[in-house]
């Protein structure tokens, strides 16, 4: 570890290439200008190459400044999720309520290989459709479906979602085309609309107004599995049935719909182990997006 930059020089490039800018930087670390330039001049006489392309009012990275910003923020997380852990009492405790299908399995993996590196944060996970657990005190955060209003919450959006219908592969045998929908069962659920899939399909259809209606998509996903209906359902929920060939999609047809957000009541803020989980899901969720 001889070989390391100087450490004050890191956030500088971080808020720098996140910002697009000094002047922002600067403002965002509580420096001056003049101290971000110096540290960035600093970090690049340090490496040996130019990070930054200077433009008017602006910089931009260069191929080498991209790669590097990739290590350097891993890197700054990594410093603030163990500091957050140390500076909280000992086995501080988070409260979770998901959606039941996202907590279902997608959320307990996130848990599990976030626990594996902070065993003094103790985790407690609960399902929940509604906002009530986290405005009586009952939960810390939520995983949340909706729009991107939440009143009286802070609200972080953790991905967009594409919906598309799901059923099972025998059921699929009779459905040649999005018309043949009309015949078929079509399982609802409040927060998707069957109206602007078939939009999308370009199809004129009407909200369906009959079927089976579930407040809980992971019941709707298993009556899919069961043949019930076609499900109109969100990908990350969808995706581990169409893996497993439980079920399958029969048109590519698909359609933006709400977002899966984090909501947390404005305490959160004080508790500095809750937020480094915050901010380490956020960033874990957005890099496995990428690849």
């Amino acid at each position: 570890m001889h070989d390391l930059p100087p450490l004050h020089t890191l956030p500088a490039f971080e808020a720098a290439a996140r910002l697009g800018s000094f002047l922002a930087a600067a403002e965002a670390l509580h420096l001056t200008p003049s101290a971000i330039s110096h540290r960035i001049r600093q970090l690049e006489e340090h490496l040996g190459q130019a990070l930054f392309e200077r433009r008017h009012r602006a910089v931009v990275l260069t191929t080498a400044g991209r790669r590097y910003l990739a290590v350097v923020r891993d890197a700054l997380l990594r410093l603030d999720e163990a500091s957050a852990v140390l500076r909280a009492p000992q086995r501080e405790r988070l409260r979770i309520s998901a959606a039941p299908a996202l907590g279902s399995k997608w959320l307990v993996m996130r848990v599990a290989e976030y626990q594996e590196a902070h065993p003094d944060l103790e985790f407690s996970l609960g399902t929940a459709t509604g906002l009530g657990p986290l405005l009586n005190g009952e939960a810390d955060i939520g995983l949340r479906y909706g729009e991107e209003e939440w009143p009286g919450l802070l609200a972080w959006k953790l991905f967009e979602e594409r919906v598309f219908p799901v059923c099972s592969p025998g059921l699929a045998a009779s459905l040649n085309t999005p018309q043949a929908l009309d015949q078929v069962r079509l399982l609802r659920h409040p927060l998707l609309s069957w109206q602007r899939w078939f939009a999308a399909a370009g199809i004129q259809h009407p909200e369906p107004s009959t079927g089976p209606n579930y407040e809980d998509a992971l019941l709707m996903l298993e009556a899919a599995v069961a043949g019930h209906g076609v499900a109109l359902m969100a990908g990350t929920l969808a995706a581990p049935y169409l893996t497993e060939g439980r079920l399958i999609r029969p048109f590519p047809q698909d359609c933006a719909d709400r977002s899966f957000y984090i909501v947390a009541p404005p305490a959160v803020q004080e508790k500095p182990a809750i937020m480094a989980f915050i901010r380490w899901l956020l960033h874990s969720t957005r890099k496995a997006s990428q690849k």
